[in-house]
């Protein structure tokens, strides 16, 4: 079967976790949501179901904040910074097809509050150097408008 290239889009407005294709909003409420890359679902594959931590979890950087089920294998997803969940999105769990379609929007996995953010935050690049990470490791990949 043919490889076929990663599309997608990776929005200017938000960091980004290279390590674990995870995306960190902040809000300026000091919390921040943070979600899988549409590349990172390309790499896993379709997902048919995400459950999160339960609310009030403190989880810290690299450590298992859900997992998520693909067609092809079962995953941790990996926090891209340490925080104390807030809320997991329930309607990602109860309609994971939302987190293939909007990632970056109503597929969100999780709602925190950092707890080492000064620290955590220099691991996170922004979308032009997250963009530079994919094209290392998938030379044909293809962007859409930044948002």
């Amino acid at each position: 079967m043919a490889h076929t290239p990663f599309t997608g889009s990776i929005p200017d407005d938000r960091l980004y976790s290279p390590r674990y294709d995870m995306w960190v909003l902040p809000g300026d409420n000091g919390e921040v949501l943070i979600g899988a890359t549409s590349f990172g679902i390309f790499l896993a594959g379709e997902i048919i179901a995400f459950t999160a931590k339960p609310n009030g979890a403190e989880i810290e950087i690299g450590r298992g904040m859900g997992t998520i089920e693909s067609r092809k294998t079962v995953l941790a997803v990996h926090a891209p910074i340490s925080f104390v969940l807030l809320e997991g999105n329930e309607t990602a769990e109860e309609r994971p097809a939302v987190v293939n379609k909007a990632p970056y929007d109503a597929g969100w996995m999780a709602r925190a509050r950092p707890t080492n953010w000064p620290e955590d935050s220099a691991t996170l690049v922004d979308a032009n150097a997250y963009r530079a990470h994919i094209l290392k490791i998938e030379p044909e990949a293809s962007f859409d408008e930044p948002q």
